[in-house]
């Protein structure tokens, strides 16, 4: 599949890059504070990050004051798997260049999600991005399998944090797996076989 950059005009329905953000220290947390696995690891909050003053001056700006979390995506993956959204919109930074796919909210019907509708998306190391709410996301995928990635990734605080306990009304609602986390999973995901709902049909799309 072809693979756009993000300051491409294909990246304009999905985020924007963030310009004059200082980032330094934390691409230096990132850097030598988190693991890099085989596979991938997520963790929503990292408290050596979310301690820093850049972060602190981040959510500022980034969410007008509302609380932040800062956590980070890091490994080795090529598989889209799963596509999920939230009611807000998350950030982006990596320490080396990686690799986004996306789709929009917008694009699902009857409750599914036709993969062939998704778009790749080039994010050079060091450039912070915005993926908006109404865009589709999952794990970040390395351009690079020997350097992998490490990912930053700011959302609203509590975001991934346990489901909340409550009786489905809406049709989305079998799509809420975490706090402020909706997923549409491939059958052929990890994911589905433990239990996420399928949203996603057409190919499991690997980058590889």
């Amino acid at each position: 599949m072809k693979i756009y950059n993000v300051t491409d005009p294909e990246f304009v329905p999905y985020g924007r890059v963030i310009e004059g953000a200082e980032v330094s220290q934390i691409l230096k947390v990132l850097n030598e504070q988190t693991p890099l696995p085989e596979g991938t690891v997520y963790v929503p909050d990292f408290e050596p990050i979310t301690s820093l003053d850049e972060a602190k001056r981040l959510s500022l700006t980034l969410f007008g004051g509302v609380p932040a979390q800062f956590g980070f995506c890091n490994g080795h993956n090529t598989k889209l798997n799963c596509l999920e959204y939230h009611r807000c919109s998350e950030f982006n930074l990596g320490t080396e260049d990686f690799i986004l796919l996306l789709g929009l909210q917008q694009d699902i019907e009857n409750n599914m999600y036709d993969t062939s509708k998704v778009k790749a998306f080039f994010c050079p190391a060091g450039v912070l991005v915005e993926v908006y709410a109404t865009s589709l996301h999952y794990a970040p995928c390395h351009a690079d399998a020997s350097k992998g990635f490490k990912v930053l990734v700011v959302l609203s605080k509590g975001t991934n944090e346990a489901r909340p306990d409550f009786e489905n009304v809406y049709a989305e609602d079998k799509y809420l797996t975490a706090a402020n986390k909706w997923l549409l999973a491939h059958e052929e995901s990890s994911e589905a076989k433990n239990g996420a709902v399928v949203g996603l049909c057409g190919e499991n799309i690997d980058i590889a």
